[in-house]
């Protein structure tokens, strides 16, 4: 039986994948691996995603250059959850521009922005998706 085998894939071929800071610790953002992005990620050195909302293998950092380089990578005592080490490259792991994607905090029965925007999206992106109209 293969590594990528003795995981316990969910029923839709998925699992969670939790990046994570090497040096600060910091939990960066959460994203989903199928074998093949797994595969990809170890093979390439970078954090490669599976995109459930595009249908697609998904780059960290394909369209801002913000990717995420490998350290070390884990899985949790279930097998269920994968964990990457990573360097952040650009230092924003965030599509709002944020270093994290775990910015709205709780406080006082309030989400509440914590983290500044680091660089407009804006700016990192070429071609942004258009805004939901409130």
């Amino acid at each position: 039986m293969s590594w990528v085998d003795e995981l316990r894939w969910g029923d839709d071929g998925l699992l969670p994948a939790i990046a994570q800071d090497v040096t600060t610790q910091e939990i960066l953002m959460v994203a989903w691996m199928n074998r093949e992005t797994l595969q990809l990620t170890v093979q390439e050195g970078v954090a490669v995603y599976w995109s459930r909302s595009r249908k697609k293998i998904w780059r960290k950092g394909e369209e801002s250059g913000h990717t995420q380089r490998l350290c070390e990578l884990r899985v949790d005592c279930d097998k269920d959850v994968i964990l990457l080490k990573v360097e952040q490259v650009g230092g924003i792991a965030c599509h709002t521009g944020r270093r994290s994607c775990f910015f709205n905090k709780f406080d006082n029965g309030a989400w509440v922005d914590s983290l500044p925007v680091l660089k407009a999206p804006s700016e990192i992106y070429t071609q942004l998706p258009p805004k939901a109209p409130k």
